[in-house]
């Protein structure tokens, strides 16, 4: 009998523990829409937590009417807005919303924001067989989100599609047919002689489908001139990188985390670029890093010792989408000192914990935008972290 308690204590107490301070921000079924997936959130100069969604109204699906949707925090997180959709393509999909704060343009002293986003007229899988189109697309705020641009396509800069019948300028050799930026934030350098940069991470299939995905390939696209124009990075060598992330080391540098959709290796592919994310320095499997094939979220959030602190957050488990993880390096992605729980199934529950992003929401504290329990809602949850 005391056995049975103290096992019914114990499971309560990490009940309790996982639930402490879990906002719910976008719960599948309300609004208008049956699911919500693929997180984003971003902090303006003002403070406000921006927190976007795919709100897609006929379900789960990848695929479908799909609109990016938006709340607002103006007191970290506790309490959400009213739902805003600040993108759509009629009734197709308008999805993986990536925002970030140029905070550099002498044109807006105070900021502005940018949306950047996919579009897509049919399922990856027959767009993977070039049977519909992925287009790219970006929006901007001068009012932190208040109100928005029209789009700009800028598929023709940052995506390579041999689509010419659709548009006489989608006549691309390269032929890539799947394509996604980030699910997350983008970023902007903040240092060194590429200070002001806005790095957008992504992914793209070429040619015809190849066994285990290796048609799939990571890559970035980057602006200079604050939107004006764009240039694409050289891709990762490794077969298979899909969704990715990046943050800025020391010096101006850049480290670029992908998803490895072969499945062979359960670890995120690491990249790192001594030139602002334009071309790869080495490539590698970090193994300190599991992944169960399933989006990741990593942030520069200060420095320590002339090194960047980062914090990164993914499904830490190898098989399941499940044991989300907040982790700390205080040396560049190096090592990870520091690793912290953010939620977790307690019965085995299917895709407990998948889709995140991280944001700085003080000195020492990261807010947590998460998929819970089997994509039911999108929650928010602030993490404390200590110093080394």
């Amino acid at each position: 009998m005391r056995y049975l308690k103290y096992t019914l204590l114990l499971k309560l107490f990490v009940i309790m523990h996982y639930a402490i301070g879990q906002t719910p921000v976008f719960v599948s079924g309300s609004d208008g829409y049956k699911s919500y997936r693929i997180p984003a959130i971003v902090r303006t100069p003002a403070g406000d937590l921006l927190a976007f969604a795919e709100g897609r109204v006929g379900g789960s699906g990848d695929f479908g009417d799909i609109d990016i949707v938006m709340k607002r925090s103006r007191d970290g997180g506790k309490t959400w807005s009213a739902m805003q959709v600040v993108a759509n393509y009629n009734d197709l999909q308008a999805g993986n919303p990536a925002p970030v704060m140029d905070l550099t343009d002498p044109a807006f002293p105070k900021g502005r924001l940018f949306l950047f986003f996919n579009t897509g007229n049919n399922h990856e899988g027959e767009v993977r067989k070039g049977k519909g189109l992925r287009e790219v697309w970006y929006k901007t705020s001068t009012d932190n989100g208040a109100t928005w641009s029209e789009p700009e396509n800028i598929t023709t800069q940052v995506h390579r599609p041999k689509q010419p019948t659709v548009n006489a300028a989608y006549d691309f050799a390269e032929d890539w047919r799947s394509y996604a930026n980030t699910p997350g934030h983008a970023l902007q350098l903040t240092e060194g002689k590429l200070k002001g940069r806005i790095y957008i991470p992504a992914n793209h299939s070429a040619g015809d489908p190849k066994p285990k995905f290796t048609d799939y390939q990571a890559h970035g696209f980057y602006t200079d001139d604050h939107g004006k124009t764009f240039k694409l990075s050289e891709t990762i060598s490794v077969e298979g990188g899909n969704e990715a992330t990046a943050a800025e080391l020391s010096g101006g540098r850049l480290l670029f985390n992908a998803r490895n959709q072969k499945g062979d290796v359960r670890a995120r592919i690491v990249a790192i670029s001594s030139d602002g994310g334009a071309k790869w320095d080495t490539t590698f499997f970090d193994q300190n890093l599991p992944d169960p094939v399933c989006e990741g979220s990593i942030l520069t959030i200060g420095k320590s010792k002339g090194n960047n602190i980062l914090a990164f957050c993914n499904a830490a488990d190898t098989q399941a989408r499940d044991n989300l993880t907040l982790r700390i390096s205080f040396d560049d992605g190096k090592t990870w000192a520091k690793s912290y729980p953010v939620d977790k199934s307690t019965a085995g529950e299917k895709d407990f914990t998948a889709y995140s992003d991280i944001v700085k929401t003080g000195k020492q504290a990261i807010g947590v935008l998460y998929e819970r329990d089997g994509y039911k809602s999108i929650v928010f949850k602030e993490i404390r972290w200590d110093a080394k």
